[in-house]
């Protein structure tokens, strides 16, 4: 049976699920009073909504008014048929894309947030963990430019061996001609992808990611787990004030030597950090969601601050900035412009408590750059740094 086509700037493909989050009225005795064997617990109607690198970028790019398809895994259950109906709500192309396995259950996660309480979750990782190289079939990317993928360290298939699956499935896509970018999530150190060797599975991975794009957090804990692990006992669970200019610097330099033409790590309230590869040949091999010219791209090091905004929630900011950075890199704009689109989108996400309604058009968040909107100060540390036109710092590499 043939696969239709695409149609599509951009598929992107990983981690998907179903949120459940009820209404939990305030607890004046703490979580104890509510998980206590054998009391019922009076609560209200739940919320339900998609979560994942998929729901989360995917919808961005899709709110943003880029043409996507969204490519997650899922059971014929009832909470398979949950994530179909919300996507469909957003628009019944967004659901065609999906991978439905007889058999498998969904992954979801119940939510238990209380008012002034941390919230709590209970994940079941799903038919993710099933997610293969064969589940990707080459017909669906024959019309796109980009294919990007998220969340792989909550993807079991992903982390095995060493990445090699993951490795498949980035080589497949990219064997088509397509720009591939990838995302990460950080995993629980006690469980097997806490444990993996991602030092190693980036080996494997990264000759076939034209765009990296993890956090200071992630990467620094896959790369330096025990300078991780120093920090953290130090300073807390809170590491993105030490981002410091030389060690983002050597972070992105060892990606880049594993094969990544450009990474991207994400600094959460502190900016955008971005480091290119100074290979022509690389950099000329970015695939069909190129930029215009893939010179001014190269060998380039600079880090964009974000935009002031009164801050409602932080779900879904990182995926949300992704969505940005890549809308940008379609459209095929400089890496300045890229960057500075990105932490707007991402700073526009952030003015709403969930994970994607707070995102606009790209016409709308380009006309609120355009009026002046203020950016905050950087605050790390940033030796041999300037500052350049529209509040970007440039690295000492560049000057």
């Amino acid at each position: 049976m043939s696969v239709a086509r695409t149609g599509v700037d951009i598929v992107v493909a990983g981690h998907i699920c179903l949120d459940v989050i009820p209404t939990i009225h305030e607890l004046k005795d703490g979580m104890g009073a509510l998980l206590v064997p054998g009391k019922l617990v009076d609560i209200g109607a739940a919320r339900i909504s998609t979560g994942g690198a998929v729901s989360n970028t995917g919808l961005a790019l899709h709110r943003l008014g880029m043409s996507t398809k969204l490519m997650g895994k899922i059971g014929d259950d009832l909470f398979g048929s949950a994530i179909g109906s919300v996507l469909r709500g957003y628009g019944d192309e967004l659901a065609d894309g999906m991978i439905v396995a007889s058999g498998e259950y969904t992954s979801y996660t119940i939510v238990i947030n209380p008012p002034n309480i941390d919230r709590i979750f209970l994940h079941c990782t799903g038919a993710n963990d099933t997610f293969a190289a064969a589940d990707l079939q080459a017909e669906q990317l024959e019309e796109a430019r980009l294919f990007h993928f998220g969340y792989p360290p909550l993807m079991r298939r992903m982390y095995e061996n060493d990445g090699e699956e993951l490795a498949n499935l980035l080589s497949l896509a990219k064997g088509q001609g397509l720009t591939v970018s990838l995302d990460l999530a950080k995993p629980d150190p006690s469980t097997p992808a806490g444990q993996a060797d991602w030092r190693m599975i980036f080996v494997k991975a990264l000759p076939y990611v034209d765009v990296f794009l993890p956090s200071f957090e992630e990467i620094l804990y896959m790369l330096k787990r025990d300078l991780y692990e120093e920090l953290a006992a130090k300073h807390g669970s809170d590491l993105l004030p030490l981002a410091e200019g030389p060690l983002l610097r050597e972070l992105a330099g060892e990606l880049l030597d594993m094969g990544a033409a450009i990474v991207v790590l994400k600094l959460g309230e502190h900016g955008l950090y971005l480091r290119t590869t100074d290979d022509a040949e690389r950099m000329a091999a970015l695939g069909k969601g190129a930029p215009a010219s893939a010179e001014a791209w190269r060998n380039r090091e600079l880090l964009a601050p974000c935009f002031a905004v009164d801050v409602a929630g932080t779900t879904g900011a990182g995926d949300c900035t992704i969505a940005g950075f890549l809308a940008g890199l379609l459209k095929g704009l400089e890496p300045e412009e890229a960057l500075i689109g990105a932490v707007a989108v991402g700073a526009c996400n952030v003015e709403r408590a969930d994970a994607t309604s707070g995102v606009p058009s790209w016409e709308a968040v380009q006309a609120r750059i355009a009026a002046g909107w203020s950016k905050r100060s950087v605050e790390l540390a940033l030796p041999g740094w300037t500052e350049g036109s529209a509040g970007l710092w440039i690295g000492p590499g560049e000057v």
